[in-house]
């Protein structure tokens, strides 16, 4: 309880039985705060909230014991509740507060860094898993099907509530989930072909495509600076793929289709979500789910099970029994990573979101040049760095401009 009083040196409410003590004060005669019960005429006392009073009760019951509340006329012995009070400075009582908000921060951190250690490890396994059996239809197909499998369970089993989806549900979700599965399996074949870094340094141009899109297909309007933040994401882009040692055009462009893609699904997903009560988790189980049965027939007619047997064998022959847990390890860790980017993404802002996105392709572009010893040139770095520094520029201006209009509509 915190409470504000001031009075000298000390003060007794006798009406609610309530002694309040100042630290080391000395104990005085009662006075009332109630005058109708006590009084005819109240003293003086002022009530002020310039500094809280923390009350700390000390006993209740029979106080016959405590010699200062024997040696004070007019007390009984019976039935009273003794607190001490003290006063604090303020910052003790806004500090009361500090450790939920510390606690939120570590939250989202947690979150921040499990999504990126998640994302980073699936793009290891991944590539690894492509390099020794390079069938990206059947690779994405298993990704889908391990995180369609991880989330039927934990519903049947109530570790995740399942969601009350209906027909008109499912409906608005058949093109996110198509956007989706072609955003996936397009990425999925360009890193089958290019480095890890390359395709991540490629799809950092995700930002231009979603404006150009929503101007020339949607008639949407940009202000300029928007514009000009899209002017580094290209050049970047553009500089890297040039200066490419490896460079594949089945691997760029499956980069450059996937942010297309990606783009619709983004679309798709805003005109799909608006009412519905779905978490972010169970929204992306049931995109995997949807994804996974238009994905699998495509599979089948693109490479086939011929194919998979013989490059199964193959692989198996070459890297040993490790394999299998390669493809386990890239399946579970692409649903566990998106599944935590949507879990954090209910947690944060879109911007703070935006800029963890980014942060995420630097350690994935970083850490997979450093584990499969990628080839870079000074000037690829730089269009790498330039391309990444655009995407980052592009989240600050575009959510800059949002608030500003914003809070210039609640201002008129």
């Amino acid at each position: 309880m915190i409470s504000s009083l001031r009075q000298q040196p000390s003060i007794a409410i006798s009406g609610s039985d309530v002694v309040l003590r100042k630290r080391h004060g000395t104990l005085v005669q009662p006075q009332s705060f109630l005058p109708s019960l006590v009084r005819g005429k109240s003293q003086r006392s002022l009530v002020s909230v310039q500094k809280p009073l923390h009350l700390a009760c000390v006993g209740v019951g029979n106080f016959g014991s405590v010699k200062s509340f024997d040696s004070v006329k007019g007390f009984g012995s019976d039935d009273l509740v003794k607190c001490e009070a003290y006063e604090a400075d303020r910052s003790e009582v806004e500090g009361a507060a500090t450790p939920s908000e510390a606690a939120k921060k570590v939250k989202i951190g947690i979150y921040f860094a499990t999504w990126w250690a998640l994302n980073v490890v699936f793009n290891i396994y991944n590539k690894k898993v492509l390099n020794a059996y390079p069938y990206p239809w059947l690779t994405s197909t298993l990704s889908l099907a391990c995180g369609s499998l991880m989330m039927l369970i934990s519903w049947a089993t109530r570790i995740a509530e399942a969601p009350k989806t209906d027909f008109e549900f499912w409906k608005t979700l058949f093109p996110v989930a198509v956007a989706h599965t072609i955003g996936h399996v397009a990425a999925t074949v360009s890193m089958s072909k290019v480095a890890v870094s390359f395709t991540h340094i490629i799809k950092s141009g995700e930002p231009a495509f979603s404006v150009l899109v929503s101007r020339f297909i949607l008639g949407e309007t940009f202000p300029v600076p928007v514009y000009l933040s899209l002017l580094p994401i290209i050049g970047g882009c553009a500089l890297a793929a040039v200066t490419e040692l490896n460079f594949n055009m089945i691997g760029f462009m499956g980069a450059m289709i996937s942010n297309l893609a990606f783009v619709f699904r983004n679309i798709f997903s805003k005109k799909g979500m608006k009412g519905n009560s779905v978490s972010g988790m169970n929204y992306y189980a049931c995109l995997s789910i949807l994804s996974l049965a238009i994905l699998t027939p495509f599979a089948i007619a693109v490479e086939g099970p011929q194919m998979w047997a013989a490059g199964w064998q193959t692989a198996l022959s070459e890297i040993g029994p490790q394999f299998i847990w390669w493809v386990a390890a890239q399946s579970i860790f692409y649903h566990l990573y998106n599944q935590v980017s949507y879990m954090s993404l209910d947690e944060i802002s879109p911007l703070t979101f935006s800029i963890g996105n980014t942060m995420k392709r630097i350690s994935v572009i970083v850490s997979s040049i450093i584990i499969f010893h990628t080839p870079v040139q000074p000037v690829n770095a730089l269009g790498a760095a330039i391309a990444v520094f655009g995407t980052f520029l592009y989240s600050q201006v575009f959510f800059f401009i949002i608030f500003y209009f914003d809070m210039l509509h609640q201002t008129l």
